[in-house]
């Protein structure tokens, strides 16, 4: 699995990630695992086509001293589709984007 990885968390900083992401983002069935929404400007041409699959999604994966932003864009309506794929350019960015920003949000050194 292709991520971005914050690695080398303190238990402080796993703190104020889970109560960021709580706020921020959709719980899954996984426990720590949460879904972010790619904002729909940033659909590549197969995903905005595929309005049955919308919206489209990144996971974090969050544990005690890393958290994980898959670079996997999926869809939670279906689990196999063509539209589903490795984020793009544009897409890595913003998940890159949206990871540093929330650690400078956060105040955590890395």
């Amino acid at each position: 699995m292709k991520q971005y990885v914050i690695d080398q968390l303190r238990e402080d900083d796993y703190d104020k990630i889970l109560e960021f992401l709580q706020k921020s983002a959709e719980p899954s069935e996984f426990g720590d695992v949460f879904w972010l929404r790619l904002p729909p400007e940033l659909y590549n041409e197969v995903q905005r086509e595929h309005e049955k699959c919308q919206p489209f999604c990144f996971a974090v994966n969050l544990s005690l001293s890393a958290a994980a932003f898959e670079m996997l864009v999926r869809s939670r309506q279906m689990l196999r589709c063509n539209c589903i794929a490795y984020a793009d350019e544009r897409q890595k960015d913003y998940i890159i984007n949206y990871a540093d920003r929330m650690l400078d949000e956060l105040k955590i050194k890395i």
